[in-house]
């Protein structure tokens, strides 16, 4: 018998205001992977064959060589002595979660090809190491994170020693190398090993009314190009801001019920979303115009990671929120969509 498994990864929204690089939440859109691994490997060895429909479905490659999820699932098996994938694997993978838009589309497949590689080996490496793997990778704990715990996650990136700092530090072109053409099976085939703890994380509570509304512009932002227009040093009187705040978020969120005045506020920023306004016209204003006095219901909105989709937390009047940041937008002459979502549990392996 085949041997039969999916993997399913939650979308994430980053920073949720002041807590810029510092924490995530998981959100009910989904990336999924179908697996079949053959009882019998074929011989002599074939690739894995990749189908994919969904989000990105004509962007994302099919080759195992080149997909992103898979060279981080080829990375993980390799640095455990695992130098290829099963002959004649095949994988399906279905997506929901819009490439772009601040939702953590690539951190959901960094972490999906990290369950793959120590589900295809069998390596059963506990939550820390698979997080260790995938900062190798991404490189930002904020996302990963919240994509492999689940739930309002906080997480930091420990401070290594010079050895291990080198370690993790090794440029990402050596972690997840461009496969060229003719790359023959021992091309690549010693990787640099991730660095033991590279991330710790801390799960916070969340009071269960809250849902999360993502207004989606019909547009693309890379995270890069957001990261450009940061400033490269801060004021402490707005480092000190955001400190304030992230302190009171974390436990403002799971108080039940909810105060929509002290998260409203305690979800303001001034290390990146005043930044990236220029990138993303209407910004200022949804952020501004929306409030609990306007809109009841609404607890506090901000710039989804790096954007351009708007998170906005809510216990009611979900339609009237997003409309009105629609026609916000619509000024601005930029289409959005929005979803209505809840917190998601972490990443699952399921069987069959």
């Amino acid at each position: 018998m085949a041997r039969q498994f999916s993997v399913k990864v939650p979308a994430t929204s980053a920073n949720i205001g002041p807590g810029f690089d510092v924490v995530g939440l998981s959100l009910s859109l989904h990336l999924t992977l179908t697996v079949t691994v053959p009882a019998v490997p074929e011989k002599p060895h074939v690739a894995p064959k990749i189908t994919y429909t969904g989000e990105g479905a004509d962007e994302v490659p099919l080759d195992a060589y080149k997909n992103l999820t898979t060279r981080v699932a080829l990375y993980v098996l390799r640095c455990n002595g695992i130098r290829s994938f099963p002959s004649g694997l095949k994988l399906h993978a279905h997506n929901e979660i819009p490439f772009g838009r601040g939702l953590g589309s690539s951190g959901a497949a960094v972490i999906a090809g990290v369950i793959l590689g120590n589900e295809l080996g069998e390596l059963n490496l506990p939550k820390e190491r698979l997080l260790d793997f995938a900062l190798m990778v991404e490189r930002h704990p904020d996302n990963v994170t919240a994509a492999l715990i689940g739930g309002f996650v906080g997480s930091y990136l420990r401070e290594l020693d010079e050895a291990d700092t080198a370690a993790a530090s090794v440029p990402l072109s050596e972690v997840l190398p461009e496969y060229p053409p003719d790359a023959g099976e021992d091309w690549g085939l010693h990787p640099p090993p991730p660095p033991d703890g590279i991330g710790h994380y801390v799960r916070f509570g969340w009071s269960e009314p809250i849902k999360a509304i993502a207004i989606i512009p019909r547009f693309e932002l890379s995270t890069a190009k957001a990261r450009e227009v940061l400033p490269s040093m801060y004021t402490r009187k707005d480092l000190v801001f955001n400190l304030q705040r992230l302190a009171v978020l974390t436990t403002a969120l799971a108080q039940n019920p909810p105060d929509p005045d002290l998260i409203y506020e305690a979800m303001k920023d001034r290390i990146h979303q005043p930044y990236r306004k220029t990138l993303i016209p209407g910004l200022p204003e949804v952020t501004s115009c929306i409030t609990p006095t306007t809109h009841p219901g609404l607890l506090g909105i901000c710039l989804s990671g790096a954007g351009p989709t708007i998170l906005a937390l809510a216990t009611t009047n979900f339609e009237k929120i997003a409309e009105d940041a629609r026609k916000i937008f619509q000024t601005q002459g930029i289409e959005v969509d929005w979803k209505l979502l809840t917190i998601a549990g972490g990443s699952q392996v399921l069987p069959g």
